[in-house]
């Protein structure tokens, strides 16, 4: 059986550009070359001569089919030598021999004969072992800031995690509270159609009952009448005798007849009562069990520390919940704030602080910082330990100001108003009329009304508006 010949990469080495050979040529001399380097050497000369034996040379060669083609069987090979897990580990796929060398340039492990080839010409090299000990500090530190960086995703993928959750629970909450309000609607509605139509049985029951009277008096006078008639009919056919003994007793029957009878007043249904204008009479009459809130309070703003009524108008500090660390909610500073901002108009809003002893009220503005340190525009007032203060930071300040405030007495509620176009936000007493303070700055962009409550206190309430219902 005949061996496997073995070849080297010598014997598919280019003379030229010493690597293996692309589109081989073979000269009349038998010595083959690429075919661009023998191009590329023959411009640079005068006369096509061999670069080996320096034999001219007539006329262009084909390409050597036959070495093309072991060629490109060496490279699959090398190749195929190459791939991972098929090449001896420490040993150049190439060459066989060991790695010993790191190319600076080309950042890979090569052996000495890969060093002398052309292809790494002017390379810089070091020892393997020191090679390995400086690349895998330097891998290191980078590995650094990609752990830091998956600690990230992590983290907030977590977060997404919550939030997906978080999401769910909202909804099916929101959704029972809704079902709520409207059963209340329901009922309201409900029970005015029991009402209404009750009413309007009662008016058809007494109508019918005055017209059944009527009725009754009608036929007994009728009845009577009648009589009378006959009576007085059957004395007309009596004899002249007869008729004369009982002539003054008829004549009394016939002088004593009932008196005409009277139009029954009101007798049909008062419809118009019943339907007119019912949706808006029904509406009007809404208002007393409807409220209306002027700042109602967004829950996915409020500090986790916090936990909103079900109809979103009054805070209190709790235990700290696991919520979604989005980016409306704050985070550091303990606040909520409403669901509505102003940037244009007048708007007032009461609060009812009650006999808390930590509370704080004002306005921030739409670029206030709500993760980690605050920042941003700040206007409110606060009473803690007893006494009231003021505080202020506008837009582009980075200090707040503050001034001791003195009330008379302790207020139950307290009344915010601000007029944006104007540039003042007031506070005041609205049990005994009594202005507490007022900021006045040039206001330039967006202001949320905000709560912040001390730990251990009673819960914060917005008080509800009065509703009126007028017709132009």
């Amino acid at each position: 059986m005949a061996s496997k010949v073995s070849f080297s990469e010598e014997d598919f080495s280019c003379p030229v550009c010493h690597d293996i050979f692309k589109d081989p040529v073979i000269l009349s001399c038998s010595h083959n070359f690429c075919k661009d380097c023998l191009q590329e050497w023959w411009r640079e000369k005068e006369t096509k001569e061999c670069p080996v034996c320096r034999k001219r040379q007539s006329i262009e060669r084909p390409i050597n089919l036959a070495l093309k083609n072991l060629c490109e069987t060496f490279i699959q090979e090398r190749q195929q030598r190459a791939s991972p897990g098929s090449e001896v580990e420490g040993l150049c796929g190439l060459h066989a021999e060991k790695l010993k060398l790191f190319c600076l340039e080309c950042h890979e492990a090569v052996c000495v004969v890969c060093r002398d080839s052309k292809k790494h010409a002017n390379h810089r090299f070091n020892p393997i072992d020191e090679a390995a000990v400086d690349h895998k500090e330097k891998v290191q530190k980078s590995l650094k800031p990609l752990r830091e960086k998956l600690e990230v995703f992590n983290k907030v993928k977590t977060n997404c995690d919550q939030t997906a959750e978080h999401l769910k629970v909202q909804a099916r909450h929101t959704e029972t509270q809704m079902k709520e309000q409207f059963k209340k609607m329901h009922q309201f509605l409900e029970e005015e159609e029991k009402n209404r139509i009750a009413a309007l049985r009662e008016e058809e029951q007494q109508k019918s009952q005055r017209m059944k009277e009527k009725m009754e008096g009608l036929n007994r006078d009728i009845s009577t009448v009648s009589n009378n008639i006959r009576a007085t009919e059957e004395q007309l056919k009596a004899e002249h005798v007869s008729f004369l003994q009982n002539y003054k007793t008829t004549m009394e029957r016939v002088q004593l007849t009932p008196p005409d009878p009277q139009p029954v007043s009101g007798p049909l249904i008062d419809v118009v009562k019943h339907l007119g204008n019912l949706t808006y009479r029904v509406w009007n009459k809404m208002k007393d069990i409807v409220t209306y809130t002027p700042v109602i309070l967004d829950p996915n703003t409020a500090h986790p520390v916090y936990t909103l009524s079900d109809d979103l108008t009054s805070v209190r500090h709790g235990e700290r919940q696991l919520l979604p660390d989005n980016t409306e909610r704050f985070d550091l500073i303990s606040y909520v704030v409403g669901s509505e901002g102003f940037s244009s108009g007048t708007h007032s809003w009461d609060v009812e602080v009650g006999d808390n002893t930590a509370w704080q009220l004002g306005v921030l503005g739409e670029s206030y910082q709500r993760k980690g340190d605050a920042k941003g525009q700040r206007m409110a007032i606060q009473f803690s330990e007893g006494k009231y203060a003021s505080f202020s930071r506008p837009l582009g300040h980075t200090v707040a100001t503050g001034t001791d405030l003195t009330l008379k007495q302790k207020a139950q509620r307290i009344r915010v108003q601000l007029d944006w176009n104007r540039g003042t936000l007031s506070f005041s007493d609205p049990d005994t009329n009594t202005h507490i303070h007022t900021f006045t700055h040039t206001f330039t962009e967006t202001l949320f009304p905000c709560i912040c409550i001390g730990q251990y206190n009673m819960p914060l309430r917005m008080l509800p508006g009065k509703i009126s219902v007028t017709v132009e």
